[in-house]
């Protein structure tokens, strides 16, 4: 009798006229131990071939979702949940895709950028904004550019995206360093987000068209560097507020500030690891800005 594990862990058998009592006595006492159950037959064990049932993989996937939004937020704090629906994506979805004659008015987002990047719904008018001057969907912006994003939002919050456009357009004057050098797998990680009759406001304009390109579009704007001549006053402010920081900013550790309950502290100690300069001029900036906001009658004192 010779025997030979599956890949099942049982024990498949061929006959042998050689076969001995013991040589059987051990093959059933294996088939026993590799099987959960075992048929004999004539003395001789049989393998049992159980059906595993699989979920398909829509209900897997619909799981996991659910499972993921349970930790991780997407909703900004103080905003009715009930604005928009979160759903999966079938087969055939695509970030690239169009309504592809749907009724419904929706978007899709990468779980990177709320697991990693902090962003929340509903984006707030800076973000619209960018993403219409560039005349892109979010999914068509790369996370990097998001980080870019979420980054400033941090120090200055601004208002406005022209800003924004010229810190990334002009190497020269860039701030901020990049938040990863290989963003990986973020494309296999993302779902739909369908604009409920209670969230139009957040999302649409009225007379029904979008506030940025829900879907993907072919022709992303080509906008030029922006010279300081041709920003406004409150933008020149900002950039040559930027710009007194020697050493680049550290976007990863700025991003993360979005989940800090003491922000102020976590910027300088990332202010630290890129440089003591940046720190002594952060806090130098900071005491500026917050006899400014005294002298005006303002409580709040705004990062940067």
């Amino acid at each position: 009798m010779k025997s030979g594990m599956s890949s099942s862990g049982s024990v498949s058998l061929s006959s042998s006229s050689e076969s001995t009592e013991s040589d059987r006595s051990k093959d059933m006492r294996l088939s026993g131990e590799g099987t959960s159950s075992g048929v004999v037959t004539s003395g001789m064990p049989m393998e049992v071939v159980r059906e595993v049932r699989e979920d398909p993989p829509e209900e897997l996937w619909s799981r996991l979702l659910n499972s993921w939004l349970n930790c991780t937020p997407v909703i900004s704090k103080g905003v009715n949940g009930d604005i928009v629906s979160l759903e999966r994506v079938s087969a055939v979805d695509r970030v690239c895709h169009g309504k592809e004659g749907s009724t419904e008015k929706f978007f899709y987002m990468y779980m990177c950028h709320f697991s990693q990047l902090h962003v929340r719904l509903p984006l707030d008018d800076f973000t619209m904004g960018v993403l219409r001057v560039l005349n892109v969907a979010p999914t068509q912006l790369h996370p990097n550019s998001w980080a870019y994003l979420q980054a400033f939002r941090i120090l200055c919050k601004p208002r406005r995206p022209a800003t924004w456009l010229s810190l990334i357009s002009r190497p020269s004057i860039s701030r901020l360093d990049a938040f990863s050098q290989s963003f990986k797998h973020f494309k296999d990680g993302y779902f739909k987000v369908i604009v409920k009759e209670g969230g139009k406001s957040h999302f649409m304009n009225a007379d029904g068209s979008t506030k940025f390109p829900f879907s993907w579009t072919n022709n992303p704007s080509r906008y030029k560097d922006m010279g300081l001549e041709e920003l406004s006053a409150s933008e020149k402010e900002v950039v040559g507020m930027l710009l007194k920081f020697v050493d680049k900013l550290p976007t990863k550790g700025l991003v993360r500030v979005y989940n800090s309950v003491h922000p102020i502290i976590d910027i300088e100690g990332h202010m630290v690891q890129s440089g003591k300069k940046n720190l002594a001029l952060f806090q130098s900036l900071r005491k500026e800005m917050a006899a400014k906001a005294k002298a005006a009658g303002k409580a709040d004192v705004p990062n940067l």
